[in-house]
């Protein structure tokens, strides 16, 4: 335990020691340590049921333990894939350390009791299977990965699998998760994953195909490392602008997509934000939703030169991908044209504020609905959502939903559908 390089200050070094411990005890302590092996074994239970493991407890946790350990060799590697030279030396030294872990058997912590707890664990069955922290691709890999590493039959092996998993998976946070927001701390902003979103697709947004299509057009080109362009969707509230990033997110994260929400208040940060990811191999979406400004606020003026500016090279690897209901993001009034007449080069003050919409490359406009439009999205969402009920009687519903609900959107028609489901379950 003492002896590892580059696996130290694990996420859950204190239940790795303590179970260690439990693993390697003299003979004549093992009744003594009895009451922090049932501590053990309840934390074990906990996280299986965070992380939605099954199988031998004690393998996934020290799968999950590697899978999570951002260090010199597990970086490199899901950049490079395997790697040469006295970091590999070093990583082989640790894995032979942790092999021994692996084929510890932990059933033996019952002290010859049948039908223990640790017996249990070693078979464990999960109750479903769906894991509360990462995606279910993310989960079923750890465990398979848990029970090649139980199979390897050597150091070299071993190495190999672990190597083979940051390859195509990544590490850490990063690798394991695919939505982060900023936490501001006192020194620098900390990137923090967002273990619950929307399980939103392109095809679950009815409608609006063209924008969809540029949309995608965009992502792809970022994820293939061609040139692709800062995005802003613009246009009617509820018209589906935030979830078809939302939806991107879930289309295109097995291909490396990741996405950080930033909000306003925290758009000082976006250049440290830049460093701690610019060397990872993954494509970021920094996501700023409902992105508008007063004309007193300054903070676009830090976004600004965050996009086409600043003496430092942008990262090839990020893109800002903005929501707002305003074409031009900073309010203007006509009393701004009274104030313009006194000025001197008052072009310049008019350059000034539209100049931070022309560092978006791609713009894509989301209007309200057609009456024809709506209709037929309240259609198909009924459709999928098995409402039974004449069209000419559903449209009608709709139509008085939405004079008080908002107007025609497609935020507006969801709510209509979540409305009728609910009357026929309270039915």
């Amino acid at each position: 335990m003492k002896e590892l390089i580059l696996y130290r200050d694990l996420k859950y070094q204190k239940l790795f020691d303590q179970i260690i411990r439990q693993l390697t005890p003299q003979a004549e302590q093992m009744k003594e340590t009895m009451p922090e092996s049932f501590a053990c074994a309840g934390q074990l239970i906990e996280l299986a049921a965070s992380y939605g493991f099954e199988g031998n407890l004690w393998h996934c946790f020290l799968a999950l333990c590697l899978a999570d350990h951002e260090n010199a060799y597990s970086t490199s590697c899901e950049i490079t894939g395997p790697v040469r030279g006295t970091l590999n030396e070093l990583a082989a030294h640790d894995f032979k350390i942790m092999k021994e872990l692996f084929d510890q058997d932990i059933s033996k912590l019952d002290f010859g009791e049948e039908g223990g707890i640790w017996a249990a664990l070693s078979d464990y069955r999960a109750n479903d299977g769906n894991s509360k922290i990462y995606n279910k691709r993310i989960r079923d890999q750890i465990v398979t990965l848990a029970v090649e590493l139980k199979k390897a039959p050597d150091v070299q092996v071993f190495g190999e699998k672990i190597t083979t998993f940051y390859k195509n998976f990544g590490v850490g946070k990063f690798g394991l998760n695919k939505a982060f927001r900023v936490e501001e701390t006192d020194t620098d902003p900390k990137i923090i994953p967002i273990t619950s979103m929307d399980h939103i697709y392109l095809n679950d947004l009815v409608g609006y195909e063209r924008q969809k299509e540029k949309l995608i057009e965009n992502t792809e080109a970022f994820l293939d490392g061609k040139p692709a362009n800062n995005v802003l969707l613009f246009g009617d509230s509820g018209t589906g602008k935030s979830s078809s990033i939302k939806a991107i997110l879930n289309e295109y994260y097995d291909r490396g997509l990741r996405i950080i929400e930033v909000y306003k208040h925290q758009f000082h940060t976006l250049s440290k934000i830049q460093e701690q990811i610019k060397d990872r191999n993954y494509k970021f979406i920094i996501y700023m939703d409902d992105l508008s400004f007063e004309d007193t606020e300054l903070e676009y003026k830090y976004l600004k030169a965050i996009i086409e500016g600043g003496l430092a090279k942008k990262p090839g690897n990020v893109l800002i991908y903005a929501t707002s209901n305003r074409r031009h993001l900073i309010r203007e009034k006509f009393s701004d044209k009274r104030q313009l007449d006194d000025e001197l080069h008052n072009n310049d003050t008019v350059q000034e504020k539209l100049s931070l919409v022309a560092r978006f490359g791609v713009t894509i406009y989301y209007g309200a609905p057609e009456p024809a439009e709506f209709k037929e999205i309240v259609k198909q969402l009924a459709a999928r959502s098995q409402i039974s009920m004449p069209l000419e009687e559903l449209y009608e519903k709709a139509n008085i939903w939405e004079l008080s609900h908002g107007g025609l959107s497609g935020r507006t028609a969801n709510q209509f559908i979540t409305y009728l489901l609910a009357k026929q379950e309270n039915c």
